[in-house]
Parts: structure tokens; C-alpha cells; sequence
């Protein structure tokens, strides 16, 4: 196995708001005095006026290959997750350490390759990887930052400690719910807001831009940021109209812009404008078809040459996703160790690598316990649930890691802790994980907080909205 943890987090799941005596934790204490005085009709008249707020302002997701295609509502969930700030601290800490040290790994494997000399990391999953960009070698980013935002999925098992999930380096999304959840329970339940002392998280857009205007071309005075969305029928197009509207920037489509005088140029009503930071929300392959694929019709042609040139600033890079591929999650407590001299503050989650045969043996035997998954997947698609699946579905996956071990890791079923929950019964204690969002310009930065993911149906570890789940807020309280 190629990761430890500071202890077995496969337990009884830990309970957020109760300890194991039944006591309210001090964090939820308020909240539960608050929650004992409200009359259950108006929670259900509260519930059903998100539901049509939620519906009206138009935050819906398609889900890929959803035969009616048809806009789901994600679920939101009225029950606020509550954090102590010390334990707020402790995590933000270790999200700092970790993203520092990616940046360091792409900027490295694109570079010196000194991880790879010192064998930390083989070669061939640098180099072989289908996320590597040989097309970025020995280009220079401004400010050596690659990962300019990064959703690092946490979780909390064992007896509360968190674990990071997964790094998403490319195109994390969910932010936009994020802030849509505070705005929610703010208008629903103001007075909470007067009673518990709540850290912000509405200047989100703020330090984005300003996090993205920092690391534009060193000769622009006063860069221009747009937004690049593969279009209005893409699942997460309300993200991308939502950030671009919160920050006062252009949201612009590959056919909006155009490559002139080794520079990048959108058409604005007013003529040309030159773009000196694109905050893209498409994949490497479909940016620029002269480079990559010949056959997007969403990027730009000739980009990747005013890339190369220092012309324009690419938020994330090209090329990151070498770095939240889920075989290199992995290594990432031995980038930190390499990179930083220190030891990691947040634990990865035990992972066997399918491609070493010791561990392919291990797991093949031991796949009714375990979950597994392909290293490019996402959405909670690509995985088995071992102890939630049949015989047939197992012996079925067991055939795709057979055919192609090297695609896929397997780590223990994780008992996530759980958080209180309305539900149709009531309240009731369901599993979570959570997607703080990682800032890095001058300085790395984040909102107190991050996007709670909630696994509705009752003992579901399966927190995917695309699967079912639902988002709440994420309280991290001031001291």
C-alpha cells in the first residue's frame, strides 16, 4: 500500500454534531438551541422556497448521457455543516502545503525533472502519463504558478481527521455553489447569521480576480481577464456565466476570440480587445485544434502559440492535469517531503496502484471491500463501491482492471463522517465530504469554507451531485 494514515479510518463513521456520548459538540451549539425552536411547517415552507429560488435564478446541471436531457436541480440541504476555526486553521495549513508543492511538481516536470532524477516518481508515469504535455516543455509561466485555482476534495474518517480525497488541478468546478448556498441560508435564516458568528465567503470573486490579475504579463498595467466556456450547454455554463458576471469580466466563447500579431484579441462591440489572462473552463485538448485536437470548434486556433510566448496567461495551465491525475495523488506526500523539506499535514487516503502486481493481487481479492477507480475519472463515474455492489457488478469490473490495470488505484471504503441532515423523515446524520477552492497568484488564498457535498440517501458514500447528492453550507466559525 502506498500511503499511511495517522489511523484506521475505515471505523464507525464520526459524528460532526454529536460526541460519542451523545453530547452536542460546542461548535453546533447554538445552532441546535436555534434548530429546537423552529416550528417544523416552517421548515418545509423554507425548504420548498429554495427549492424555487434555486430553480428561478437557474442553478441546474446537466448530467453527460442523461438519455431525457433534461437540467437537474442540485439538492440543497438547509442544515449548515459547522467547522471550529481552530480546525479550520489546522486545515487550511495543510491545503497550502499541499497546493504549494503541486505547483512545484508541474513547474518541475515541465523543467528540470529533478523528482523524476532523484527517482521519487518513475518516469514512465511522468512521461508515459496521458495527461503530460510535452507541448509545455521548458515553457515559462508567469510567476512559475500552474495551478491557479485548485477544489481539494476532503474528508473526514477515523476520529475526525481530515484526509484529502483527490487534487482537481484542471477545471475545478462548484464554486459558484458555494456562494449561491450562503446567499440562501443568509436570505432563509437571517437571524442564525445574528446569533453565530459566521466567517464570509462572498469576496470569493474578488480574490479571484484579483489573484488572476496578479499573475498576468508582467507588462500590462491593468490586465483584462475573460472567462472561457465551452458554451450554454455544457453542465456547469452557470458557473462560468456566474463568475464572470460576479467578477466584471467578459464570459466569451472560443469563437469570440482570435489570435492577431502573436496576440489574443476578443471581439467586444467597441472592436477588438486584447485578453492578457483567460480563465479557461475547457479541457487542454479542446483549447487550441493547431496544437491539440484539429477538430474543436471550442478553442482558439493559434493560442497555444501566444502561450508559448508569454503573451497571454492560461488559468490553469496547460499541462496540469498531470498533477490531479489520481495516480499521482499518490505521490503527492513524497512531493511535499522532496519540494517543501516537511512533512505532510494532511494525510492522503491508503491507495494500492493497480499497476504494481503485489497490489493488483491485493485487490482483485479484496474488491467486495473496496472502492475503486479510474485514474482520469471523474463525477463519481469510473468507480466500483465494493461493499455497495453485487457479485456481478464486481466480477463485471473486475474484467476492466484485469484488460487495463494501470488505470486504475483502489483505497478503502472510508467511513465519512457525517453531518446533520433534513430529510423526509426529519433530521438524520448523512456522510460528506468537502471541496475547499485554492487561490494562488502572488500569494495562495482562500475563503473560509469550500463546497459541501452531501450524500443523501441514507448510508450513500456517494456524495456526487451527478449521482444523486446534494450541497450544503459550510459554517466556519469566527473566534
Amino acid at each position: 500500500m502506498s500511503a499511511t494514515a495517522k489511523s484506521n479510518p475505515r471505523r464507525l463513521p464520526f459524528d460532526e454534531m454529536y460526541d460519542a456520548e451523545g453530547r452536542v459538540r460546542s461548535q453546533y451549539a447554538e445552532f441546535a438551541n436555534w434548530l429546537r425552536e423552529q416550528p417544523p411547517e416552517d421548515m418545509v415552507t423554507k425548504r420548498a422556497e429554495a427549492d424555487l429560488s434555486f430553480r428561478r435564478v437557474g442553478i441546474t446541471f446537466a448530467v453527460y448521457g442523461d438519455q431525457a436531457g433534461t437540467e437537474r436541480l442540485i439538492p440543497f440541504d438547509m442544515v449548515p455543516r459547522v467547522l471550529p476555526a481552530a480546525e479550520w486553521r489546522t486545515l487550511e495549513a495543510g491545503l497550502r502545503q499541499r497546493v504549494k508543492a503541486l505547483n512545484m511538481f508541474v513547474h518541475d516536470v515541465y523543467h528540470g525533472h529533478e523528482i523524476v532524477r532523484a527517482g521519487v516518481i518513475p518516469a514512465d508515469h511522468v512521461f508515459m502519463n496521458p495527461q503530460y504535455r510535452p507541448e509545455m516543455q521548458d515553457i515559462q509561466v508567469e510567476g512559475d504558478v500552474y495551478c491557479h485555482v485548485a477544489g481539494i476534495d476532503v474528508v473526514r474518517a477515523g476520529e475526525g481527521e481530515f484526509y484529502v480525497l483527490e487534487d482537481n488541478l484542471r477545471v475545478p468546478s462548484g464554486v459558484s455553489y458555494m456562494l449561491e448556498n450562503r446567499k440562501m441560508m443568509m436570505r432563509l435564516f437571517p437571524d442564525l447569521f445574528g446569533r453565530i458568528k459566521v466567517a464570509p465567503v462572498e469576496h470569493y470573486p474578488d480574490l479571484l480576480l484579483e489573484s488572476l490579475r496578479a499573475v498576468a504579463p508582467a507588462y500590462v498595467d491593468k490586465p483584462v481577464v475573460a472567462v472561457l466556456t465551452p458554451g450554454m450547454y455544457n453542465s456547469a455554463y452557470f458557473e462560468h456565466a456566474f463568475l464572470a458576471q460576479q467578477m466584471g469580466v467578459e464570459l466569451v466563447e472560443g469563437q469570440d476570440l482570435f489570435v492577431d500579431g502573436n496576440a489574443l484579441y476578443m471581439h467586444t462591440t467597441r472592436g477588438p480587445r486584447r485578453v492578457d489572462v483567460l480563465y479557461r473552463r475547457i479541457d487542454d485538448d479542446f483549447l487550441d485544434p493547431l496544437a491539440f485536437r484539429a477538430d474543436s470548434a471550442l478553442g482558439v486556433p493559434g493560442l497555444l502559440s501566444v502561450y508559448r510566448a508569454g503573451r497571454v496567461v492560461i488559468a490553469n495551465a496547460i499541462g496540469t492535469g498531470i498533477a490531479d491525475d489520481k495516480s499521482t495523488y499518490i505521490y503527492v506526500p513524497d512531493m511535499i517531503r522532496f519540494y517543501l523539506g516537511e512533512e505532510p499535514l494532511l494525510s492522503n487516503v491508503p491507495s494500492w496502484r493497480c499497476s504494481q502486481p503485489d497490489e493488483l493481487s491485493y485487490v482483485l481479492a479484496n474488491m467486495h471491500e473496496l472502492v475503486i477507480k479510474e485514474v482520469h475519472g471523474a463525477g463519481g463515474y469510473g468507480m466500483l463501491v465494493g461493499p455497495a455492489s453485487t457479485r456481478a457488478q464486481i466480477e463485471a469490473f473486475r474484467q476492466r482492471v484485469l484488460a487495463n490495470p494501470g488505470n486504475y488505484i483502489a483505497q478503502p471504503t472510508l467511513a465519512l463522517s457525517t453531518v446533520p441532515t433534513y430529510v423526509e423523515s426529519g433530521i438524520a446524520p448523512r456522510h460528506v465530504d468537502l471541496r475547499p477552492y485554492v487561490l494562488c497568484g502572488k500569494e495562495i488564498k482562500l475563503v473560509p469554507g469550500g463546497l459541501c457535498r452531501v450524500a443523501l440517501n441514507e448510508g450513500s458514500l456517494v456524495v456526487n451531485s451527478s449521482q444523486g447528492g446534494g450541497t450544503k453550507d459550510t459554517w466556519v466559525l469566527e473566534d
